[in-house]
């Protein structure tokens, strides 16, 4: 597969699951930019021993467990107090809130529930996040109740 099918098919699914994780435009769209990066350097090296989606989905699950390991290592409170904080506004209120309530949730929680969304099969997610398919099953379903309540408790 030529690298600019394998951005053209999947960069919408990797924008989307980078939102997941840090609920920041900007910053989502920098991880998978550096996700792209990084398969562009390494598909010479790729040897099939997963699909091409599962190899891509966890190196930018990786990639957004090491932005979340520097935001626990820099001090928030270096930031100056007067700074409002921006968010696009051209999603619809519900999607801005799913995303929100996302990237509340653990950080495991965040990757399967991502790759749930973007309709990857629970085996290949399982294969991603290192766990069992029956554990998948049931933390999906954990997951989403939890989203559920969330939603009713916010009046949806």
């Amino acid at each position: 597969m030529v690298f600019e099918e394998i951005y053209e098919l999947y960069w919408q699914r990797i924008f989307r699951l980078c939102m997941g994780y840090v609920n920041d435009t900007e910053l989502a769209q920098d991880l998978a930019q550096e996700t792209f990066i990084i398969v562009w350097q390494q598909l010479p090296k790729f040897r099939n021993e997963s699909s091409i989606g599962t190899w891509i989905f966890r190196i930018a699950s990786n990639n957004c467990l090491r932005q979340i390991e520097k935001e626990k290592k820099f001090a928030k409170t270096d930031l100056p107090i007067n700074l409002e904080e921006k968010k696009q506004e051209s999603m619809e209120p519900q999607i801005q809130m799913l995303y929100q309530f996302i990237s509340e949730l653990p950080e495991t929680d965040r990757i399967i529930i991502s790759l749930e969304l973007e309709e990857i099969r629970q085996a290949e997610i399982a294969h991603i996040v290192g766990l069992s398919e029956s554990n998948i099953r049931v933390k999906i379903h954990r997951i989403k109740e939890k989203l559920t309540q969330k939603f009713k408790d916010n009046g949806y």
